[in-house]
């Protein structure tokens, strides 16, 4: 082989290696940097040229998943999440009401928006209202991430992994949900029970609510509450038309976008720009490699053997495995890189079976360090052990009921 060979395979595992290990150890830097680094390493080495680079990239995706965190920022600036968290706070007299909300809150938004900005605005904002009702947090955290994960694998916009399938499928939006969404529904039904199950004579007896505690409103106000409302809905049928999902988006938060109270760069800065290096730089690298005719050879014997995921059990257990390895998203990323023409049943199998997967371990999904990260800012301490120790079967049982309904429904051989 030549040296760009040797060297786009060499940074090609050097990049999934730092996947795994989620960073170099004593250095500040997470697996964005990682991917970005090898891309740019490829592209001035010339092992990679400009022209195959833009042809690696999903430019669909990548604008699908920006225009979705453009419109979720709206949420957040009309004051919807202030509002439901106040809502909930008000409740706390009755955790198990309580825990209910936060599950169905958190679910019910990842579906329609990206779970990472919905964990992301919540978690601060639950923290300091479980504090000030005197509850234990943990269980609520837990709720809020393992049900924005199961929430999430109900349509094709609730996690970039799912946007990524979609738009490399071309999967139908509203197809997808009537597979997903009952397998999801459930899976928050599971969060719910083994969270209350666990936790039930722990969390603590809530502390009236003094008038000067009602926590404040967000600066823009409830009157702005019917903005985001109408653009979830008018997104929602744009998705039912022709038009394609990441124009539909884009529509929609340009629109979003013109307001008289809130500056249109105070919209760009809440986008995870973070994630979208992610994507950028994983595209890259995948797309060098898996061009390599060696590679190639490998991925089509693979194939050709029956060793790459096709039915439930095989989706299953890869899932389980990388997306607690390397990462849900790079999974995905790589596992379209090898098998590209993936039928539209075993893509809506990896959609579901990846995202529920991520609720395995902390490390196993993005939107697990976002509650535990935020959670710390709030002095939360959420460990490993606590988080795997709802996390496991939470995972197990909503695989495996996602499982026998893509099996028994026809949708997947087993």
């Amino acid at each position: 082989m030549t040296f760009a060979a040797w060297l786009t395979i060499g940074l090609f595992v050097l990049t999934y290696l730092g996947m795994a290990a989620g960073g170099v150890r004593g250095l500040r830097i997470d697996r964005s940097w990682i991917a970005c680094c090898a891309a740019v390493l490829l592209l001035v080495s010339g092992a990679l040229s400009m022209e195959d680079a833009a042809h690696h990239l999903d430019p669909g995706a990548l604008l699908l998943l920006l225009a979705l965190m453009l419109i979720s920022a709206q949420f957040d600036f009309s004051g919807v999440y202030a509002w439901l968290n106040r809502y909930l706070t008000e409740h706390a007299e009755r955790p198990a009401v309580l825990l209910m909300g936060v599950v169905l809150l958190g679910g019910l938004l990842s579906a329609v928006l990206v779970n990472d900005i919905v964990a992301f605005a919540l978690t601060p904002l639950l923290c300091r209202s479980l504090h000030l009702r005197g509850l234990e947090p943990r269980p609520f955290l837990l709720a809020l991430a393992l049900s924005c994960n199961a929430g999430s694998a109900a349509s094709l916009i609730g996690n970039p992994q799912n946007i990524l399938i979609g738009q490399a499928g071309s999967l139908d939006f509203w197809g997808y949900v009537a597979v997903a969404g009952p397998p999801a529904v459930i899976a928050m039904a599971i969060v719910y029970a083994v969270i209350w199950l666990q936790w039930r004579h722990r969390w603590g007896q809530a502390r009236p609510l003094a008038a000067d505690d009602t926590p404040v409103e967000h600066i823009y106000g409830a009157h702005s509450y019917l903005k985001p409302l109408l653009a979830s809905l008018a997104l929602l049928a744009l998705f039912a038309t022709a038009l394609p999902r990441e124009l539909s988006a884009l529509l929609i938060a340009v629109l979003v976008m013109v307001s008289r109270r809130v500056d249109s760069r105070d919209y760009v800065n809440k986008v995870d720009w973070n994630l979208l290096l992610l994507f950028v730089g994983l595209f890259l690298v995948s797309g060098a490699a898996l061009q390599l005719p060696q590679l190639a050879h490998g991925a089509a014997w693979l194939a050709e053997h029956g060793l790459l995921p096709q039915g439930v059990i095989s989706l299953a257990t890869s899932s389980l495995l990388a997306s607690n390895l390397i990462g849900n998203v790079p999974f995905v990323v790589l596992l379209l890189g090898l098998m590209p023409e993936l039928s539209h049943s075993v893509l809506i199998g990896l959609a579901v079976m990846s995202t529920l997967a991520g609720n395995l371990l902390l490390i196993g999904s993005v939107v697990n360090l976002i509650v535990a990260e935020g959670a710390k800012r709030q002095g939360v301490r959420l460990g490993f052990v606590d988080y795997a120790r709802s996390g496991v079967p939470v995972t197990l049982l909503s695989m495996t009921v996602a499982g026998l309904w893509l099996a028994l429904g026809g949708w997947l051989p087993w």
